[in-house]
């Protein structure tokens, strides 16, 4: 029987007091104190409490947290719970935004179902939300470790009304429902701060929402390290973005994890003799110490302008979320030649094109020859789950699948890396407008191992299958 909590949530948020009813036994933690509170007093006189726990408060807090966001709301029992009790002409309140998720276990029908999608979303580590219309019926979906996957069909008659509630918590204009919108909710969950991009579109059978989720937590957990890069491309690629000025490249295409990358990179520099500056659509993380700058095209605040300013700041290191653009390219190069160290994006699908597309965009052969350190391409594969992964008698591991990892046999993403270094030979290459293979050819004698090759060693050691990494890297 699962683990119930009778108190609720945001009166046990508030007193850290937390109740479990495993069934035959309730356990009450509270933190230790020399005289017992009113509100735990409160507690004991109306529940036959068997037994007590002592916790740290800010431990506790955390225990409480993670108790009350578990699967008592599941989406599909809350949603279950909608359709089957809700009256329909009721879901169309405008409702305000509550601060905590967790705490509005009681509220609308429709606000509990949307704060269900939500909170599990999060739980899950979803990066998206995808909710979509069809002639009979709707679609929730998850994207999780980089595939989508369904959660729950509610009913058709819950969508007009889901997309409603979206809007009104994202500032958007309820009444337009002819034309695309993009807004933004901040929020919590259990303690989380969790920032959403919202996007709507106009489709056949309605409106279909897509929602991004930002974790705003801790960005100093990110390592070049922990995102699973090792050994000489590590070693080199740490080298890089050690240099005084130049430009460093990291390429992929969308949800590659390149952004996160270039955080674990500007975690290794010294904020405090350093004035590091970002531009960035959108700004993902908060990092300490550095001046994060968003861009804002409503304003005509676009890479371009943020970066001429940003030069104006003094800065020793830029880096810019993504070139999409010659004015940006160029800025960027400038900068790089004017005594900055440069670190940006690009969407390219290996390392050595990503000099034809910069020439694409009409960056001079001769500027770039001689401002670019390196390029690194990179993709994310997904790991095995521990607990269910198989060795065959080979000494391969397969994927299997189990309640864990939600039946896919895979759980959590980590990075497989193609770093050019831009070495003497590299560099006359670019500056002769030499062909792709042929820069491909002199960064294999530099060093340079593909996303194939450097994937092997996560095969070897059963963090992914082979499978996987055939998958992503789409090599023949």
């Amino acid at each position: 029987m699962a683990v119930r909590h009778p108190l609720p949530y945001s009166w046990a948020k508030a007193n850290t007091l937390l109740l479990e009813d495993s069934g035959d036994q309730l356990t009450l933690w509270m933190p230790p104190a020399t005289t017992p509170s009113a509100a735990s007093a409160e507690v004991m006189r109306l529940y036959a409490v068997d037994a007590i726990e002592l916790e740290a408060a800010d431990t506790l807090a955390l225990r409480i947290a993670r108790a009350y966001a578990g699967g008592e709301s599941s989406a599909a029992t809350v949603i279950g719970e909608v359709e089957s009790a809700v009256d329909l002409s009721r879901l169309m309140q405008d409702i305000p935004a509550v601060e905590d998720l967790l705490e509005a276990a009681n509220d609308a029908p429709i606000i509990r179902m949307l704060n269900a999608l939500l909170t599990q979303a999060a739980k899950d580590g979803a990066s998206d939300i995808h909710i979509e219309p069809y002639e009979r019926s709707s679609a929730v979906r998850f994207r999780v470790d980089g595939t989508l996957r369904e959660v729950v069909r509610p009913n058709k008659a819950l969508h007009a009304a889901l997309i409603s509630r979206l809007k009104i918590m994202a500032e958007l204009d309820i009444a337009e429902k002819r034309l695309p919108q993009d807004g933004r909710i901040s929020l919590r969950i259990g303690g989380r701060a969790i920032d959403v991009r919202v996007s709507t579109l106009p489709s056949a059978h309605g409106e279909r929402a897509v929602l991004r989720l930002l974790d705003k937590g801790d960005s100093s957990r990110f390592s070049l390290e922990s995102l699973g890069m090792g050994g000489d491309t590590l070693t080199r690629f740490k080298r890089l973005t050690a240099q005084p000025h130049g430009i460093v490249l990291v390429t992929g295409p969308t949800g590659s994890g390149k952004t996160t990358t270039l955080y674990a990179a500007l975690g290794q520099v010294d904020t405090g003799t350093t004035n590091v500056l970002t531009v960035e659509d959108p700004v993902e993380y908060e990092l300490p110490g550095i001046g994060q700058t968003q861009v804002n095209p409503k304003i005509d605040l676009t890479f371009a302008k943020a970066l001429r300013a940003i030069l104006r700041q003094d800065p020793d290191v830029i880096m810019i979320g993504e070139i999409r653009d010659y004015e940006t390219a160029q800025i960027a190069i400038q900068a790089s030649l004017t005594g900055h160290l440069v670190l940006a994006t690009l969407h390219t699908n290996d390392a050595p094109s990503a000099v034809t597309r910069l020439t694409d965009m009409g960056v001079e052969p001769f500027l770039l020859s001689s401002s670019l350190l390196g390029v690194l391409a990179q993709r994310l594969v997904r790991k095995l789950c521990p607990i269910c992964r198989r060795q065959d008698e080979r000494g391969h591991w397969h994927p299997v699948g189990c309640p864990e990892c939600g039946m896919t046999g895979y759980k959590g993403r980590t990075g497989v890396y193609e770093l050019m270094v831009a070495d003497s030979g590299v560099q006359a290459l670019i500056h002769a407008r030499a062909a792709e293979s042929q820069l491909f050819v002199a960064a294999e004698k530099g060093g340079m191992r593909t996303m194939r090759e450097d994937g092997e060693r996560l095969v070897a050691s059963g963090i992914t299958s082979r499978e996987e990494l055939v998958r992503v890297t789409r090599e023949s």
